[in-house]
């Protein structure tokens, strides 16, 4: 039996690695003789520089910056000199991990700690940027990482405006960046896998920023703050990308990259299957099933995450695909069309939620090896 392993981590619970390892355990147990390609994976969010670093050696640069509240942090990308390219994460210092419950105010949020690594990755020789979006604190549409590189942003009264979420409807002017004009043939790649626009029922405020803090009243003045800016820099700019899917990414942080800094979108599911070469393995070996996953299975999951993209290289190759999970929210329905044989749920719900967080990785480890002791008997 050869199987192929691409979860995602088990957010609050266990690293992606943790996970594979809790899956091939499950597996050898019922086939210990079983071929198991175990690959690092990331769809641009938290845990996209460790995928990139397991696959290319690279020198990590560490930074001074601020995280999303503008408090003073180290954190770190990575860079290639030889080729000039950087890969900065933005959940390193634009994450929503690196804050408190209580702290989690997307009015109040900006990516321009996330700016700042930029700006230090073009100064050290970067000529080609991949930047890896997901876990952002921020709904400020990209403002803070355009900040940092030299473009600010007015009130109708002339007042300089502070680039976080909240100040997003009051723009009136949008000044250009003197900085970028001395590096005019920069590369930037948003990388990432949702396909949200950056307004409207299913854009950034109403999809994403409840989990970074906003309650109902905030995620429509989020909303109109993000029309307002799209309606701003059609005006000031010409620029008209807000329908573009994956514009409302990392809270609007891919329309900010595209706005300002031209930047291309890219699959980060596809960016990591190129660098793993999945695609070589599937041409020559013979999978029988590919095993993926994730914490909790949402709404969200179906709009372009990793587990969607495992899943259609899986309907691509015709492999089944096993998905397991904490959690799932999702009708079977749409996940059938996703391509999936079974979705597995491995919390307890006789024991609080707490315990299956704790115990994530033995009860992985257990039901792998349920369904696949269950298969044999089919």
């Amino acid at each position: 039996m050869n199987f192929l392993l691409v979860p995602d981590k088990f957010k609050g619970s266990l690293s992606a690695k943790q996970v594979i390892a809790a899956i091939g355990r499950g597996v050898s147990s019922i086939f210990p003789k079983a071929e198991m390609y175990k690959v690092t994976a990331s769809d641009g969010g938290d845990g996209f520089l460790d995928s990139v670093r397991h696959y290319m050696q690279l020198e990590t640069i560490k930074v001074n910056t601020l995280d999303p509240l503008g408090r003073k942090i180290n954190t770190e990308y990575l860079l290639n000199k030889q080729t000039a390219e950087a890969y900065i994460e933005l959940a390193k210092a634009s994450g929503l991990e690196l804050l408190r419950n209580e702290e989690r105010d997307p009015l109040q949020t900006s990516t321009i700690g996330t700016g700042i690594q930029i700006k230090e990755a073009v100064l050290k020789g970067a000529k080609k940027i991949y930047i890896g979006l997901g876990g952002s604190a921020t709904n400020d549409a990209g403002l803070g990482i355009a900040a940092a590189l030299g473009f600010s942003f007015q009130d109708e009264f002339g007042n300089l405006l502070k680039p976080i979420g909240g100040n997003i409807s009051k723009i009136n002017t949008i000044n250009p960046s003197e900085f970028l004009k001395d590096y005019k043939n920069l590369e930037i790649y948003a990388v990432n896998d949702v396909d949200n626009p950056l307004f409207g029922p299913t854009g950034a405020a109403y999809v994403y920023s409840a989990q970074k803090g906003a309650n109902k009243e905030d995620i429509e003045l989020l909303d109109k703050g993000l029309k307002h800016l799209h309606a701003t820099v059609k005006k000031e700019m010409g620029k008209d990308y807000a329908d573009i899917p994956g514009s409302g990414a990392a809270g609007g942080a891919a329309y900010g990259l595209k706005t300002f800094l031209n930047a291309d979108f890219i699959s980060g599911t596809n960016f990591i299957f190129e660098l793993a070469g999945i695609h070589k393995i599937l041409k020559s070996t013979t999978i029988d099933f590919i095993i993926t996953g994730e914490g909790k299975i949402d709404e969200q999951t179906l709009r372009g995450k990793l587990i969607h993209g495992v899943c259609q290289l899986g309907k691509s190759y015709n492999i089944p695909i096993i998905v397991i999970c904490g959690v799932s929210e999702v009708n079977a329905k749409h996940l059938e069309e996703m391509g999936y044989v079974e979705v597995i749920e491995i919390r307890d719900t006789s024991m609080p939620l707490s315990y299956s967080i704790d115990n994530a990785s033995g009860l992985i480890e257990l039901a792998i090896a349920k369904f696949l002791k269950n298969q044999i008997k089919r």
